[in-house]
C-alpha cells in the first residue's frame, strides 16, 4: 500500500492522533475509574477513544515502516522503530480495561444495573471495583509512558542535528 495522502506520509498525520488519543483514553479511564460523577458523564467514552487509539497505532507503525523504507536508516530511526512495537499491547490493554470498567459500572456495580444481584457481597463488588481501578490507572500510565517514550525517540531521530 501507498501510505501517502497529497505527496505526505501518512504516519507523519496517523501519528498525532495516536499521541492525542492514547493519553486522552487513559486519562478518561483514570477519571472513570476514581470520580464518580465523571466516570456518569464519561460513559462510553473511554472505550470509544480507546477503541480509536488501537485502530490507529498498527495504521501508525505500518505507516512509519513503509516511510523509514523510503528514509536514511540511522541507529536513533532503529531505537524509535522499536519502541514503536511495544505501543500495541498497551493500546489493547487500555481498550480492555476501559471496556471492562464501563460494563463493571454499567452492569453490575450499581444498583440499577442489569446483573446486580450477580455479586451479592457489597465487599466482593468493591473490591472487584478496586482491582480495576488499578489495573485501569497502571495501563493508562504505561501506555501513556510509551507513548512518550516513542514521540521523544521519534523526535530525536527526525530533528537532531539537523538544524543550527
Amino acid at each position: 500500500m501507498d501510505w501517502q495522502f497529497n505527496g505526505l506520509p501518512l504516519h507523519v498525520l496517523f501519528v498525532h492522533g495516536v499521541v492525542v488519543l492514547v493519553p486522552v483514553a487513559a486519562l478518561a479511564a483514570v477519571l472513570a475509574a476514581v470520580w464518580p460523577a465523571a466516570r456518569r458523564r464519561i460513559g462510553i467514552v473511554a472505550p470509544v477513544l480507546a477503541l480509536v487509539a488501537l485502530v490507529l497505532v498498527p495504521l501508525t507503525v505500518e505507516a512509519g515502516e513503509w516511510l523509514a523504507q523510503r528514509v536514511a536508516a540511522t541507529p536513533l530511526l532503529g531505537t524509535h522503530m522499536d519502541l514503536a512495537r511495544t505501543l500495541l499491547p498497551w493500546a489493547i490493554a487500555l481498550f480492555a480495561l476501559a471496556t471492562v470498567q464501563w460494563g463493571w459500572h454499567r452492569f453490575v456495580v450499581t444498583p440499577e444495573a442489569r446483573w446486580s444481584g450477580v455479586l451479592r457481597g457489597a465487599q466482593t463488588r468493591t473490591a472487584l471495583t478496586v482491582v480495576i481501578a488499578v489495573l485501569v490507572i497502571l495501563v493508562a500510565v504505561a501506555s501513556t509512558v510509551a507513548v512518550v517514550a516513542i514521540g521523544e525517540s521519534g523526535t530525536r531521530a527526525v530533528w537532531l542535528n539537523s538544524f543550527q
